[in-house]
């Protein structure tokens, strides 16, 4: 497939500045002010699967913003492919710590920096760039659908009813999935396990209104101290979470899957020195993968109240706000682990405060079997192109929406993830290698060219 290559060489720079046009659309799916850029960047991507060769794709409106879906079908008799991706990214913040613009992207030393280089416009985009390659070719071997949504980072909401309402529509083989990551440029890795989600605003109130700190200061419950202290309390002196009932349903790994698990290449020093702290923290008695990996944690992403601005304003305030995550493994249930944290987080506030708990969005946690048709053709697509053998990894992240998909549709999903630890996703000065960019889209054409043989040789 000599092609493949030489296709790509040729058309790069267009490649380039085709996900550059998508990436300058600021679609921020959790800030209302833009719901207009969630449908232009809809639209492009419509505009990109329909130029690709797609024989149809369209914007297809959901309760929240639309899904894109695509189709090439060649012969019903042929499996058929499904790939999802989102078009929707994080916030920026904090704006000042960007050292260039967020939706404007650079190349710099070899890098795309930009609001969603790698989650998961560049990852997504190199599946139309390689579907496109296999159309101008002549190459194409089997079916092909997009379902590229635009509420990904606020759980997907509104994709369970679509695949419900759509599942003729979304009939499929195997849902192929690139928005994770690999632990090197050189050592290929096959996502095989993600953490599932449950995500919660809780807000402890005190006096009806601010207070000040001199007059009431120590008469007066501070909803910020409760809070810090309710929080505190939520893990042990061995990082163990607190909330009773948390680790009934979880699934434990056996000591031959841990074994195997260590065997994957990891240097704790760089990665230490690449998040630039002196010490790794986490639960007793596991090791930094395991805990990323087939542990549960729990974890403070927003803490607020009270006066922030310049100066000084000496008040106690009346209300203060945490947003909580607490990422979850097999066999947790997001809703029972929700209403567990409800339950645990009321029953330990003092009386001198009122604690409301709201769960804002969850996932089931999803595995991936290695010894699928799909696995072994995605082993055999990096294999080719890397010239090593991929190490199967469970990722510490959460897709909410895979776990999903074989519940509603039945379909199993593959995660080609081409992303790296250091692409900085979700935090400032997001990037994505070029290297890992065209690396992709030379390797996916060869997924579809061995999941076809091998599924039509059963």
């Amino acid at each position: 497939m000599e092609h493949v290559t030489k296709y790509i060489e040729e058309n790069k720079d267009r490649f380039l500045e085709e996900l550059f046009e998508l990436i300058r659309i600021p679609s921020i799916s959790s800030e209302s002010e833009h719901k207009n850029d969630m449908l232009k960047a809809a639209e492009k991507w419509r505009s990109f699967i329909l130029a690709a060769g797609a024989d149809k794709a369209e914007v297809m409106p959901t309760e929240g913003n639309p899904v894109v879906y695509g189709e090439k079908l060649i012969d019903p008799a042929k499996p058929t492919v499904i790939v999802y991706g989102h078009y929707d990214v994080m916030p920026v913040d904090p704006i000042e710590e960007w050292k260039s613009e967020p939706f404007e992207p650079e190349v710099r030393e070899g890098l795309i920096y930009a609001r969603g280089a790698d989650d998961d416009k560049g990852q997504a985009f190199m599946h139309a760039k390689a579907f496109e390659l296999m159309m101008k070719t002549g190459t194409l071997p089997c079916n092909v659908k997009f379902m590229i949504e635009g509420e990904e980072e606020i759980g997907s909401p509104s994709l369970v009813k679509f695949c419900e309402e759509h599942k003729e529509l979304l009939k499929g083989d195997i849902i192929l999935v690139s928005d994770t990551g690999m632990i090197a440029q050189d050592i290929p890795s096959i996502t095989t396990g993600l953490r599932g989600l449950a995500y919660v605003q809780v807000e402890v109130t005190g006096p009806n209104r601010d207070l000040h700190s001199g007059l009431f200061g120590g008469a007066v419950a501070n909803p910020i101290n409760i809070l810090a202290k309710m929080i505190a309390s939520l893990q042990d002196d061995d990082n163990r979470i607190t909330i009773p009932g948390f680790y009934d349903d979880v699934l434990e790994v056996s000591a031959e899957e841990r074994a195997e698990m260590a065997k994957a290449p990891f240097d704790e020093e760089a990665y230490k020195k690449a998040i630039d702290v002196a010490a790794l923290h986490g639960e007793k008695g596991y090791s930094t993968i395991e805990r990323t990996g087939i542990r549960p944690s729990l974890d403070v992403n927003g803490i607020w109240g009270g006066y922030t601005g310049e100066g000084a304003k000496t008040v106690i305030p009346s209300k203060a706000y945490a947003k909580i995550s607490m990422r979850l493994v097999p066999d947790q249930d997001h809703r029972k682990i929700a209403e567990l944290f409800q339950k645990h987080f009321e029953s330990i506030a003092p009386k001198s405060v009122k604690v409301k708990v709201e769960a804002l969005h969850g996932g089931y946690p999803y595995v991936s079997p290695t010894d699928m048709t799909a696995y072994r053709a995605a082993s055999k697509a990096y294999e080719k192109t890397f010239g090593k053998k991929p190490v199967p990894v469970r990722s510490g992240g959460s897709i909410p929406i895979i776990s999903t998909f074989e519940k509603v549709l039945g379909i199993k999903s593959i995660l080609m993830g081409f992303g790296l630890e250091s692409d900085a996703i979700h935090s400032p000065n997001e990037n994505y290698p070029l290297f890992n960019f065209y690396k992709g889209i030379e390797t996916i054409p060869y997924f579809y060219k061995y999941f076809v043989e091998m599924t039509e040789k059963r």
